[in-house]
């Protein structure tokens, strides 16, 4: 991770890092090795099925466009879930994005929040984790009274489940944020998946710096 430079006296980390769970897989989003990392992770996941060709062409193209629209939208990072549950796959991802400073100061995680916080569908919050002030955002989309936000694909009308949790995290002296997007659309296991999401944010530290980072 490279960051912008700030404004403040210590020097900003030069990088992070994050635990996953056992069977989170990293694809990488850049034009340079978006299908090799997709053709890997899709020979894993298929590993001793060869009568299957039309899915794994499926979800090759599927995965393809979802990094693609990553690397479209600034994302620096994509990990996807193959945990397993019995013979079923759990499905969710993390979307790692560098939010540069647009102007002024660096605001503070109240201020985001305090912004946030307009969107009714929002759960907002402000949570300490060991990297420092995050705001935790949650929204759950699929229930009748909730359709999906835009952008999401499908029809305008369509209403497609998912939790989605991002946490928005202020890089010390860099004058920019980190932004770890979770989703799944098991709504279902919400509650369960949402604590994941939450014990993986909790995990990161900055790493480089100024020294006082590890």
């Amino acid at each position: 991770m490279t960051t912008p430079g700030g404004s403040d006296s210590g020097a900003p980390p030069t990088d992070y890092r994050l635990l996953l769970p056992e069977g989170w897989f990293r694809v990488h989003i850049g034009p340079e090795l978006r299908e090799r990392s997709v053709d890997a992770l899709v020979s894993r996941q298929f590993e001793g099925v060869d009568n299957a060709p039309h899915l794994k062409r499926q979800l090759r193209e599927s995965l393809l466009a979802q990094a693609a629209a990553a690397f479209r939208d600034g994302g620096i990072e994509l990990y996807l879930s193959l945990q397993k549950a019995g013979a079923l796959t759990i499905p969710a991802s993390l979307l790692v994005t560098l939010l540069p400073l647009t102007g002024g100061d660096q605001p503070s995680a109240q201020d985001i929040a305090a912004r946030l916080s307009v969107d009714e569908e929002l759960e907002v919050t402000v949570v300490d984790l060991s990297s420092g002030p995050a705001v935790r955002t949650l929204r759950s989309t699929g229930q009748a009274d909730r359709p999906a936000p835009a952008g999401v694909p499908g029809s305008p009308d369509e209403t497609l489940p998912s939790v989605t949790v991002d946490y928005q995290l202020p890089i010390p002296g860099a004058g920019a944020s980190l932004l770890l997007t979770f989703s799944t659309p098991l709504i279902q296991i919400a509650e369960a998946m949402v604590q994941l999401f939450d014990a993986v944010a909790a995990s990161l530290v900055w790493v480089g710096g100024d020294g006082s980072h590890e």
